[in-house]
């Protein structure tokens, strides 16, 4: 994709990023016990309300392709979680061995069960299928397959699996890679990536989250605050936790870790919710699926436009899978390029709005938004009356564009 080309991304806000919070619980409602420390770390599984999707589904009958170091099939939380899958790198082993612990750590988010105390994901009924590919250090060390990324996106495409979840980025973009992920959509499948971590840095488009089929998705911590590292501009679809997100220290799988995380973990979980979504409704497309995220997002902006920096909002699988909200629209009509995934021509009506503006946040009037007028639209509050602007432990208000430091990227590798 060359610079110059358009993205066909809907409308964003050019004034401050204001999000409501994740949570749709009332203030003061009773955290869940936790069954370990690590656990008792994932502060976003009660903020999305997990615990009480998992009553209606907890992503049963659903596949995700999860592109990245390989993953580890014998973590305590992991086994009998993890499929035959494909390792692209043409080293020496196989996609069960994460030589860095990070694919591990992002099939744990999405559908690791809890059981030994580990990480409980977002979507503990899904599978995974791994599929390795190679990082910066990884090519350093040992002679690699050059098309990795185009052959495990392929792969994907051709597997099982509904969702793709790539953690990885890289500022280049080949023809080969353009095409894997066209084919991907070809197959009807939602492809999840981060935009990376370099927001404070460069902030330049990496891929595959820069392609127009694929779903970006930037990191935002407790209080919907988008951090400073996490990427913006046309790229950015919508946001996941990603802040303070528990994850393996090492490949020897000994310990986890805490501290600053990023859009790697924020991708895993946006797929993971996903996985919710399309668990409770096996009959929708990939297009319905997404659309429903996109519609039942937090935000303080108008519906149908997009925020360089949070996309279309904070993800909330909750509103969907608990309280049926969400439009699924034209099954055939992609949210992000507003075409039609089946190659036929989308209605004249469907024209694409313009691309994400990138401009810095300045508008310091932002944080006294009213609390009504955070949780978006009408929808947005619960059936209850209650604003979605109460956050966890009963704290009302909105969050503006915050400046959390995330984990550094690195140039093809855990975003």
């Amino acid at each position: 994709m060359t610079a110059g080309m358009i993205r066909l991304r809907k409308r964003a806000l050019s004034a401050v990023v204001v999000a409501a919070s994740w949570s749709v619980v009332f203030a003061g409602a009773a955290q869940p016990a936790a069954a370990a420390d690590v656990q008792s770390k994932q502060w976003y599984l009660s903020a999305l309300q997990a615990e009480e999707m998992w009553k209606v589904t907890a992503g049963e009958g659903i596949k995700v392709a999860v592109i990245d170091t390989g993953v580890n099939p014998n973590t305590p939380t992991l086994k009998g979680q993890v499929l035959k899958g494909l390792d692209a790198t043409g080293a020496a082993g196989d996609e069960n061995d994460d030589y860095d612990g990070h694919g591990t750590n992002m099939a744990e988010l999405i559908a690791g069960t809890g059981a030994g105390g580990g990480l409980k994901g977002l979507a503990p009924g899904a599978k995974i299928i791994p599929m390795r590919i190679t990082d910066t250090e990884f090519q350093n060390k040992h002679s690699v397959n050059a098309r990795d990324t185009e052959d495990a996106i392929r792969a994907a495409a051709d597997s099982e699996a509904k969702i793709i979840s790539m953690s990885f980025g890289s500022l280049y973009s080949t023809r080969g890679e353009r095409e894997a992920v066209k084919y991907a959509e070809s197959k009807g499948k939602l492809f999840f990536a981060a935009v990376g971590n370099d927001g404070a840095g460069s902030n330049k488009e990496e891929y595959p989250a820069a392609y127009p089929q694929v779903v970006g998705v930037a990191s935002a911590d407790r209080n919907g605050k988008v951090a400073e590292d996490s990427q913006n501009g046309n790229m950015v679809d919508i946001a996941a936790p990603g802040k303070e997100i528990p994850r393996w220290c090492d490949n020897s799988f000994q310990s986890y870790c805490y501290g600053s995380s990023g859009t790697s973990a924020a991708t895993a979980i946006a797929s993971a919710s996903a996985a919710l979504v399309w668990s409770a409704h096996p009959d929708w497309t990939a297009n319905q699926v997404l659309n429903v995220l996109f519609d039942t997002a937090s935000r303080t902006w108008k519906k149908g436009d997009r925020s360089a920096y949070l996309g279309h909002g904070l993800i909330r699988p909750a509103m969907n899978i608990l309280k049926g909200k969400g439009d699924p629209g034209d099954p055939d009509i992609s949210p992000l390029t507003e075409e039609r995934t089946g190659g036929s021509p989308a209605s004249p009506t469907s024209t694409p709005s313009a691309p994400a503006s990138q401009q810095p946040a300045e508008n310091g009037e932002a944080d006294k938004v009213d609390e009504t007028v955070a949780a978006g639209d009408s929808e947005a509050a619960s059936d209850d009356g209650v604003p979605l602007s109460l956050i966890v432990g009963g704290i009302a208000g909105v969050a503006v564009l915050g400046a959390v430091v995330f984990a550094v990227v690195r140039r093809r590798g855990a975003a």
